[in-house]
């Protein structure tokens, strides 16, 4: 089969350039470029395609095409051109989705792909579309959706218009439920996901989660190339380095690594460690943060937002007094971060990931097939992920919670870390989840329709007013 993967956000290259400094380079990057890889070493044609930017601020993306360095023919990256030259973040795309679907059709002229499977609400929203123009099917990844991002937030009708303005929630939530109702299937990465995301008011009407034949439960993987226990050529060099770092520190360590946006919650872990005596005296603190080797010196290559996020942790770090206890690292590639894993997990130490709620969580197994013992939010899908009680699971929004399960994974760790290791192992590789997809999507292609005309004013901002006025009440 020629399947497509749609994703116009962030973008892809051979070397993941930007992934987790940027917040439309995280997770879902990784997880695209992974599925699509195990799904072309299964003996399919696969493309990633995204949005095109000939801009000298951002080079890797200017290629029509790309290839992974170890993978020449197969995936292909296709990057289609809509909304000028410059980069956009995400919720900027909305405007210029039509074109870029316009445009990818050109693209593939009368050879058009057997399948498409769309990943975040701007690819589900693109995917209808082309249902609509071709009539070639797909299966809908939300990986985060817009209505929890707008409870987390706090958004309410007093500060509708600030939010609507900055993250477009109307637009968002108008696409993912046009996304839910014409998909073939609804692929999430647990049942919670499903039964708790897709459940929310805001996507009443457009789809049902009892419905088993609407959704597919397919879990993540890792990619066990590069996040293994095993020592790898990197590791002597990285192991130089970082020993000159932690000189002088207590080991073991609690290591934070996860992009600067605020429902992860570094915060919570740096608070907990701030208010916890006996847990300074029982490990050290290490937060990777890409693109910054000292944040009190230098942070300008953060965004505004990102800045702001990271100044609330220095703050508090500055605060209690703990600055000699924790130190910064920057962490420039996922080989770096395997190492860097590996290196910790020598050292018993600790991964940490308190979001607010985390619809998977790639970095707690990939964490944890590097050696480390998880801690992880119990909002979302690590509850799933460590219910055979692997890991440790944590209250994000209880800092006492938070320190409990810190000091039982440091107790514990290596009982724990050889758990979380073989959790992984058996459960969560990619080569499984691409199985998963191809079994779904060949359900797909034998049920997909085309659709009704669609209306290309996507705002659904009433909707949006209705239900924040019945949660007032």
């Amino acid at each position: 089969m020629h399947i497509v993967f749609l994703n116009p956000q962030g973008n892809f290259d051979n070397k993941d350039s930007y992934l987790a400094e940027h917040p439309d380079f995280g997770g879902q990057l990784v997880y695209v470029k992974e599925v699509a890889i195990a799904m072309a070493e299964l003996g399919h044609r696969v493309d990633i395609v995204t949005r095109r930017i000939d801009d000298a601020k951002w080079p890797e993306f200017s290629d029509e095409t790309g290839y992974y360095d170890n993978y020449p023919e197969n995936p292909r990256i296709v990057r289609i051109s809509c909304g000028g030259s410059s980069f956009l973040q995400k919720e900027h795309l909305w405007p210029h989705l039509e074109e870029f679907i316009d445009n990818l059709i050109s693209f593939y002229g009368s050879e058009l792909p057997d399948f498409f499977t769309s990943h975040y609400a701007d690819g589900g929203y693109c995917a209808t579309l082309l249902l609509q123009k071709t009539g070639v099917g797909y299966t809908f990844t939300g990986h985060s959706l817009g209505a929890q991002k707008l409870d987390k937030l706090g958004t309410n009708l007093q500060n509708l218009g600030s939010m609507e303005s900055r993250y477009h929630f109307s637009d968002r939530i108008a696409a993912e439920r046009l996304a839910m109702e014409f998909a073939s299937r609804i692929i999430t990465s647990t049942n919670q996901e499903r039964y708790e995301q897709y459940a929310h008011p805001l996507y009443q009407g457009a789809v049902d989660v009892n419905d088993d034949e609407k959704f597919s439960v397919i879990p993540p993987g890792v990619n066990l190339n590069v996040f293994s226990n095993e020592t790898q050529a990197l590791d002597a060099e990285h192991q130089m380095n970082l020993t000159k770092l932690i000189s002088n520190k207590k080991i073991p360590w609690i290591l934070v690594s996860s992009r600067l946006d605020e429902k992860k919650n570094i915060i919570g872990v740096v608070k907990a460690y701030a208010d916890d005596k006996k847990l300074q005296e029982k490990a050290s603190l290490a937060i990777c943060i890409r693109g910054v080797d000292d944040p009190f010196k230098d942070n300008s290559a953060l965004s505004e937002d990102e800045r702001q996020i990271l100044q609330q942790i220095l703050d508090q770090i500055i605060d209690a007094g703990i600055r000699d206890k924790i130190i910064f690292l920057n962490i420039q590639s996922q080989l770096e971060l395997a190492a860097t894993y590996r290196f910790f997990a020598n050292h018993k130490s600790v991964f940490a990931l308190t979001a607010f709620y985390e619809p998977f969580g790639l970095a707690p197994i990939e964490a944890a097939a590097s050696g480390l013992v998880c801690v992880a939010t119990k909002n979302g899908g690590p509850s799933e992920i460590f219910e055979d009680g692997s890991g440790v699971l944590v209250d994000p929004f209880d800092t006492s919670d938070i320190a409990i399960g810190l000091h039982k994974a440091l107790d514990n760790a290596d009982e724990l870390s050889q758990r979380c290791y073989q959790r992984v192992i058996n459960k969560y590789t990619w080569n499984r989840t691409a199985e998963g997809y191809l079994t779904t999507i060949e359900a797909g292609m034998k049920k997909s329709e085309g659709i009704p005309a669609l209306d290309a004013e996507l705002k659904d901002y009433q909707r949006i007013k209705d239900y924040l006025q019945e949660q007032s009440l």
